[in-house]
């Protein structure tokens, strides 16, 4: 079953050392991510002497210009501007370090982004930009207790910057994707406010992992509530207009209809694009099935997002073609790979 094998695979990673991250974000190298555009203000000239008591006629006023500060640059997404929808489809894949996570693998990220490009060819033939998307499982859920007994541990600031610079490499969003285990999202999510004050990246939330304080993950199936993801979509909403960035997606996953109740309770956030993608598993007709069920309960202003699986899917038939998904309807907004 993928979430047995993906759970042993988990155990065994956050045992070889998938510690917490500490303190704020650090590059490789120790030094904080710097945003592309952060560039230094122009030094201020010096002043001209003060006019002495003198009689001698003072020389003849400098008449050049002097120069103008140069322009302050606003954030933008990768390719430029500051929206996302209804212009541009998000395309991407999933991973993480263990090949057990998805395509995005730390392995070979350069193959990857390659792999999404060819991909993401196919799905522009609407008139939309496609934004590659790299979906980096950050925070990861397990069935054993991490040292605070919250079932999930986080990868450290090196691994996300990695993935950062990759994805900055090929003009990619990177999603942090959150399996919260027994801890709460909004939680998870302020501690990785350093990185979501960059322009590029935005948030992947996964209530299939976040359970209660009695259960374990991968034994249920993990759930969230509306008002929840409202308060993680007004924290980001804050962020945006505290640092003036352009819009976030906030993609909440789901797989079954009890992972994410009362949705009505997400309510529109400026600067905030939510998205749900749906998750399941299984041929064209189940996966189109679970579709039309899952997104009879979508807020109209929730986007549309919709996930394919390489190897289960094709263990049910043919995995879907990009003609076949962007005939669904609602026609998705984001096409993620695992």
């Amino acid at each position: 079953m993928r979430r047995s094998l993906l759970l042993l695979t988990i155990a065994a990673l956050a045992t070889a050392g998938c510690a917490p991250g500490g303190g704020g974000a650090v590059s490789g190298d120790g030094r904080t991510p710097v945003a592309p555009w952060a560039a230094s203000e122009p030094s201020t000239p010096a002043p001209d002497g003060a006019p002495g008591a003198s009689r001698t006629p003072s020389p003849a006023p400098d008449t050049t210009p002097a120069p103008s500060p140069a322009p302050t640059m606003s954030p933008t997404l990768p390719g430029g501007g500051t929206t996302i929808l209804p212009d541009r489809r998000l395309v991407g894949f999933a991973g993480g370090r263990s090949p057990a996570f998805g395509r995005l693998g730390a392995g070979d990220l350069e193959a990857a982004a390659d792999q999404i490009d060819a991909i993401a060819a196919e799905y522009d033939g609407d008139g939309r930009t496609v934004l590659p998307v790299f979906e980096l499982i950050t925070v990861i859920a397990h069935g054993s207790p991490a040292a605070d007994g919250l079932y999930r541990t986080h990868e450290p600031d090196d691994v996300i910057a990695a993935y950062l610079a990759a994805a900055r490499r090929h003009g990619a969003l990177l999603l942090l994707n959150i399996q919260p285990g027994r801890a709460g999202f909004l939680d998870e999510v302020t501690r990785l406010e350093p990185w979501l004050t960059e322009p590029d990246v935005g948030l992947a939330l996964d209530p299939e992992w976040a359970v209660g304080p009695d259960e374990v993950p991968g034994d249920v199936y993990g759930s969230t509530t509306g008002a929840e993801l409202d308060s993680v979509a007004a924290y980001l909403s804050a962020l945006v207009a505290e640092h003036g960035l352009p819009e976030k997606a906030m993609v909440f996953h789901q797989v079954h209809a009890s992972v994410v109740e009362d949705e009505a309770a997400l309510r529109p956030h400026p600067g905030v694009v939510a998205i749900k993608s749906v998750d399941g598993i299984g041929s064209r007709a189940d996966k189109e099935r679970t579709w039309t069920t899952l997104m009879r309960t979508k807020p109209p202003h929730v986007a549309a997002g919709f996930k394919l699986f390489f190897e289960e899917d094709a263990e049910q038939g043919p995995l879907m073609t990009p003609a076949q998904v962007l005939a669904l309807a609602p026609r998705p907004d984001y096409v993620l790979y695992e």
